[in-house]
């Protein structure tokens, strides 16, 4: 059974569209997989808690060397760690905030990131320490935009702070392959008109056949694995 981790950062509630694009998203993986198991973790409603020295300093001393101060300390990281493992897929519902992550989003990703537990350091590994502990896993990206023309060439190139830092924490850190990274963004929003009724649409229709296609795919044996049954 697959499971997907279900991450929403936004603010809003009934009027997100990020929301109603991982509804989509999800329905449409459930038509190919009706028992998909489904880890809902609401960062926007409940956010978590921001990394302080105490955690830090709990993070960075050895397991067997931890008070039970520092294991409280933890605690919130270590459950958001292990619904992360757990998950086969990733989707992280995610409007773009002033050009970049809600800030309930950063702060579930430094409390899931932790050497040791996602990742490990070995200065043996030169100038690039840092490999994730973590594989196999797809990341979905679902968006909303107040404005438009953040595509390469476009009006507000460059921009759009959240996405390229989403993807660099996937491939550096959680040991996702780029080309298990999909993203879907519905843009327009601020201007509320024809536009933007249109790429919402649009968004919502691609969110739930992306849902679909990925459940087959992750059902669909590769054909190397085929050749070596």
């Amino acid at each position: 059974m697959t499971v997907l981790l279900r991450v929403d950062a936004s603010a809003r509630l009934d009027r997100s569209i990020t929301r109603q694009m991982a509804d989509r998203f999800i329905d449409g993986w459930r038509t190919r997989e009706p028992d998909v198991q489904i880890v809902p973790r609401d960062v926007g409603l409940r956010p978590p808690s921001i990394v302080s020295e105490a955690s830090i300093r709990a993070g960075f001393t050895p397991p067997e060397n931890r008070s039970q101060d520092m294991n409280d300390a933890l605690a919130e990281s270590m459950a958001l760690i292990d619904e992360v493992r757990r998950a086969d897929v990733l989707v992280l519902g995610a409007p773009l905030y002033n050009y970049g992550l809600p800030a309930s989003l950063k702060a579930w990703i430094d409390q899931i990131i932790r050497p040791g537990e996602t990742f490990s350091f070995d200065l043996e590994r030169g100038d690039f320490p840092i490999q994730s502990t973590l594989s196999g896993k797809s990341l979905v990206v679902l968006s909303s935009m107040g404005e438009f023309g953040f595509e390469p060439g476009g009006i507000r190139d460059g921009w759009n702070h959240m996405n390229p830092h989403l993807r660099t924490v996937a491939t550096r850190l959680l040991g996702i392959a780029a080309e298990d990274i999909h993203e879907i963004a519905s843009e327009y929003q601020e201007f509320n008109d024809e536009r933007h009724q249109r790429s919402r649409e649009q968004a919502f229709h691609d969110a739930a056949r992306l849902g679909s296609r990925l459940a087959v795919a992750r059902r669909t044996p590769c054909r190397n694995e085929e050749a070596h049954a």
